[in-house]
């Protein structure tokens, strides 16, 4: 949360707000989509017949594809302005009675009748935490149907005490949506863990009503949180009921809430496996439930084992999360996926460990770090579905206007992160610090503050830094805090305690946040409405001379009760 104070300001003047942030672009069914907050509290609305109130939105898309971008749909109606090979701009302009309340959504698709890609490489700066030039590898899937992979899936599910309740009710919804999805020719098996392991069969099934149906009822059965956490024994299991998968591509869907004390021997394991079994090793998709699990091993597991990675910090968000993780892993359209550029470069660093496969769900999408000077084509080479081999011819572009450190300053820096953990590397841990102060981005060795300056008092503090003195107001620095990951609690697993989600452990601030919003906050909203600003608009000044004396007596008795509540927790001396 981030609050703005805007200082007294006389009539007709113009307050500019700029916000500037990232996020991902969803990407549904060929369409990548952008949907950015942009509604407005009726409360601030211009005064009418007094104030124009003209809404403009600019967009520019810079899709970063050679090929034509297809307009799919938007929430406000938008002009093309101008269009140059894969940049657009559009333009959103008219007088409105009211501000919008809703928020803008944009959505496009990349023309596209089969697998196309591209490469993009930008040379590093000085101001950069590697020397190394950066790339940027992506692939899309396209729209030409292509065969999905058969699969061998085994779900692997964290049934410890910790899990008791919406956790596990929405992970067993979710598992038996995803066995719905399955098609004939599949197979899968459901192994639960806690302290003992529970298998629903000794061998794969093959997917059939009869099959899907005893696995629910066993689901029922068997989805009872108690005991603790172990997930090396389960996850050797699945690997082991996997190596009869000959003429499938097999997969491990691990979901779980706890940390263990074994987690870089289970690492090690895995890369193992993947070592012995070569191209039919199995892939490992990893979940996190909640904030005691460690998110940056289990992103680990996933990029060792050509996976992917996701997380639910929410309740609310378990089941649409598992479902959508589920999706993107499972319809593989390319697998084993390998790049010629290291024949023609001195150095080439992908940041995952592994290339993962191509999915019909989504782009793929790698960076990394590179030496030396890239050909104008690259070869991506993969086997289909029936195992016949596939090249994907990518055009390497040479990127200027495009901050591709910044794009995947968060994707690297999360997985430089699962990497200083397991390798207990100082140097890689100095990179992510670097990375996170240079993107502005919070990392795990990195803090974030909000600095409250005074620019007239900034300058007088710089001025007597330079004669050697001691600047008499420091600027105010407030550390936030619940923004971080961390690395898992081992002591919350052991003992058990339920799953901690941020929805369930609200901070201390936000508590007084609504404490004081109890008294004060609905005496501001009335005070904020329209209906009080057109009726304060009429009255003369000697009523709003009193009006003004009334509002000052509430708001102490107001700020009395809540220093009541909140100092002294409303207890009698």
């Amino acid at each position: 949360m981030f609050c703005l104070t805007i200082p007294q300001v006389e009539g007709g003047a113009d307050i500019v707000a700029t916000v500037r942030w990232s996020q991902k672009l969803h990407y549904d069914n060929g369409r990548f989509t952008v949907d950015i907050p942009f509604r407005f509290p009726y409360y601030v609305n211009p005064l009418p017949k007094v104030f124009m109130k003209r809404e403009k939105i600019q967009l520019t898309v810079n899709s970063g594809f050679s090929k034509e971008v297809l307009l799919q749909g938007t929430s406000h109606s938008l002009k093309e302005k101008a269009r140059q090979g894969d940049k657009l701009s559009f333009l959103h302009e008219a007088v409105v009675e009211n501000w919008s309340n809703k928020d803008f959504i944009f959505s496009y698709s990349v023309y596209s009748g089969d697998l196309s890609g591209g490469i993009h490489v930008q040379p590093s700066t000085s101001q950069d935490y590697d020397d190394r030039d950066t790339f940027s590898i992506f692939i899309l899937p396209g729209s030409g149907n292509r065969k999905v992979f058969k699969k061998a899936v085994v779900f692997v599910v964290d049934t410890s005490g910790s899990m008791k309740g919406k956790p596990l009710e929405n992970v067993k919804n979710a598992v038996s949506t995803a066995l719905s999805e399955l098609v004939q020719g599949d197979y899968f098996n459901i192994i639960t863990f806690n302290e003992e392991l529970h298998s629903f069969s000794s061998c794969l099934e093959k997917v059939n009503e009869k099959a899907i149906a005893s696995a629910n009822d066993w689901m029922n059965d068997n989805f009872v949180a108690e005991g603790g956490t172990d997930i090396m024994h389960p996850l050797n299991e699945a690997m082991a009921l996997l190596s009869s998968a000959h003429d499938a591509l097999p997969q491990i869907f691990l979901m779980t809430d706890g940390s263990v004390d074994d987690e870089h021997d289970i690492c090690q394991t895995v890369k193992n496996e993947l070592l012995s079994r070569g191209s039919k090793s199995p892939r490992i998709s990893t979940f996190g439930l909640g904030l005691y699990c460690n998110h940056y091993f289990l992103r680990m597991v996933a990029s060792i084992g050509k996976g992917h990675f996701d997380a639910a910090l929410e309740t609310g968000s378990i089941e649409s999360q598992i479902l959508k993780w589920f999706r993107k892993a499972s319809n593989t359209i390319v697998a084993n996926i390998s790049i010629d550029a290291t024949g023609h470069l001195d150095d080439f660093e992908v940041d995952s460990e592994y290339i993962p496969d191509i999915s019909a769900q989504c782009p793929l999408c790698i960076s990394g770090k590179y030496q030396g000077k890239f050909p104008e084509t690259v070869v991506a080479t993969g086997y289909l579905a029936d195992m016949t081999e596939i090249s994907i011819e990518l055009k390497v572009q040479h990127i200027t206007d495009m901050p591709l450190d910044n794009i995947f300053a968060a994707q690297q820096i999360a997985l430089l992160t699962a990497k200083a953990w397991l390798s207990a590397d100082k140097q890689l841990e100095r990179k992510v610090i670097k990375l996170s102060i240079e993107n502005s981005v919070l990392s795990e060795y990195t803090s974030m503050v909000v600095l409250q300056t005074n620019l007239d008092a900034a300058q007088k503090q710089v001025k007597q830094k330079q004669k050697g003195h001691k600047g008499a107001n420091e600027p105010l620095r407030f550390q936030l805090h619940g923004l971080k990951l961390g690395f898992g609690d081992k002591a919350a697993t052991r003992e058990n305690l339920l799953t901690c989600f941020g929805d369930e452990k609200p901070l201390e601030t936000l508590k007084i946040f609504k404490k004081a919003g109890g008294c004060c906050g609905r005496v501001a909203d009335c005070l904020c409405c329209m209906c009080c600003i057109k009726a304060c608009n009429k009255m003369n000044d000697q009523c709003a001379i009193l009006m003004a004396q009334i509002c000052a007596a509430l708001s102490c008795l107001g700020c009395y009760e809540c220093c009541a509540e909140v100092c002294c927790g409303g207890s009698e001396s």
